[in-house]
């Protein structure tokens, strides 16, 4: 089993954006340290805070300040773009840092109706999705289902894609299309064990991915004590509370967040992280065993849930790659 990390770039309380970003580099580079396969960053638009909206700069700047760890995005939400802007991109992306680039691919807008529009995309775009994956996977490869249309940088370059998905939509497309396959696990578990289940049974092989490989995603939250790690277990569904309750209203104090998380709406921000490997070091390993097993995981991406950057990098610290965890 590998370990991989999912970066959304958190703006902590009191902080800038620009802090988030210089912040993703130490993170990163702590990832590589404990043996981990990948860092990932994930598309979300009009969230103050999280700063990793433009996912392929954040890639860029990360590259440029590590080396040898791969690094991608998890995901773009392709109904944003055009395929061949993000053909583009990523082949820029991998002729600067070849071998080290990952292209994640989700189907949701990643925000409300009222950015869509900012974005000047329609819900409709959605629908388009799997021909979008198509297409933009032909420019990768330098066979363009466009005639007279190659992406330049990006034609030929390969860089490996993968579905992202929270629901049976995307495990039946990955499988269809015989891609890699990412379950949000972390913040949407509860097609988890259908989804997986019908990815490996409805795979399709194809020339660049014989068998199929799955991605499964959980909260990380870890410390040197049960008591540090509870605490910092308390403190992200407070922040959860806050982001995705409040949005953009006042700052609540942590007692009326409390109050918030025991009401209907807080019971689903609660589920929303029932996938989280939380405590000491050998807690979370036996945790992430156990769900890679239950779920036959290729790899577990794990994404630190704590909202302040410094136990985030602690976190990553102490949860070491299974191949490190041995030696």
């Amino acid at each position: 089993m590998k370990y991989s990390l999912l970066d959304v770039a958190v703006v902590a309380p009191g902080e800038h954006p620009a802090d988030a970003l210089h912040g993703a580099v130490p993170l990163a580079r702590a990832a590589a340290r404990s043996g981990y396969q990948r860092v990932w960053y994930a598309e979300h638009h009009n969230m103050a805070a999280i700063a990793s909206a433009a996912t392929s700069v954040v890639i860029a700047h990360v590259a440029a300040h590590t080396e040898g760890i791969r690094l991608g995005a998890g995901g773009v939400m392709l109904p944003n773009h055009a395929p061949l802007m993000i053909a583009e991109q990523f082949g820029t992306l991998e002729a600067l840092h070849p071998g080290r680039i990952d292209l994640g691919l989700g189907r949701a807008p990643g925000t409300d109706q009222a950015t869509l529009r900012a974005l000047r995309r329609s819900p409709q775009s959605a629908e388009t999705f799997p021909q979008d994956v198509l297409e933009l996977q032909a420019f990768l490869s330098g066979e363009t289902r466009i005639p007279g249309v190659r992406a330049t940088p990006g034609d030929g370059s390969n860089v490996p894609l993968y579905i992202l998905g929270s629901s049976l939509f995307g495990a039946q497309l990955a499988a269809a299309l015989g891609l890699p396959y990412a379950f949000a696990s972390h913040f949407a578990p509860d097609a988890l064990e259908a989804a997986t289940e019908i990815y490996r049974e409805e795979y399709r092989p194809s020339e660049a991915n014989p068998e199929p490989y799955l991605i499964v995603a959980a909260n990380l939250i870890a410390a040197e004590t049960e008591e540090a790690a509870r605490a910092q277990y308390l403190a992200a569904q407070r922040w959860r509370a806050q982001r995705f309750l409040v949005r953009n209203g006042p700052e609540l104090s942590a007692d009326e967040l409390d109050q918030l998380l025991a009401t209907p709406a807080g019971d689903h921000v609660k589920n929303m992280m029932r996938v989280t490997a939380a405590g000491t070091p050998d807690q979370v390993a036996g945790y992430l065993e156990r769900l890679a097993a239950r779920t036959v995981a290729d790899e577990v991406m794990l994404a630190p849930a704590s909202p302040l950057r410094a136990e985030q990098i602690r976190a990553v610290e102490l949860v070491r790659a299974p191949a490190l965890q041995a030696s």
